[in-house]
């Protein structure tokens, strides 16, 4: 089974996208966003924090990411999830308070196989 992570930003315009890729530093591989970056997760696959990978990316860029019209309300961190029979989940605290020091949304979307 697999799910999904992802930095979502969105913008007034598709212009922007390259702007962004600049100051992040990193490709959009999302066609239906101003800007996105997924990555997909199979069970077996090592745990990585997509969390705070994502958080580190956006770290000391948000007055850049402010100066092309992107706020911080436009960012969000994106977990889809596939489940069989039950649907459990955990947030490291350090996480969700990073999360919240840096006004992120944390969007989460399951749904039954």
């Amino acid at each position: 089974m697999k799910y999904y992570y992802s930095l979502r930003i969105d913008g007034d315009s598709d212009l922007i996208r390259d702007k962004i890729c600049l100051i992040l530093n990193e490709e959009s591989n999302m066609q239906y966003q101003t800007w996105g970056l997924e990555k997909i997760i199979d069970t077996n696959d090592t745990y990585v924090n997509y969390i705070d990978y994502f958080l580190k990316i956006l770290k000391g860029k948000f007055d850049l990411l402010e100066n092309i019209g992107i706020v911080k309300s436009d960012i969000t961190i994106w977990m889809l999830y596939e489940y069989e029979n039950q649907c459990n989940m955990e947030f490291e605290a350090t996480d969700l308070k990073n999360l919240g020091d840096n006004g992120i949304k944390l969007c989460i979307s399951c749904w039954k196989k």
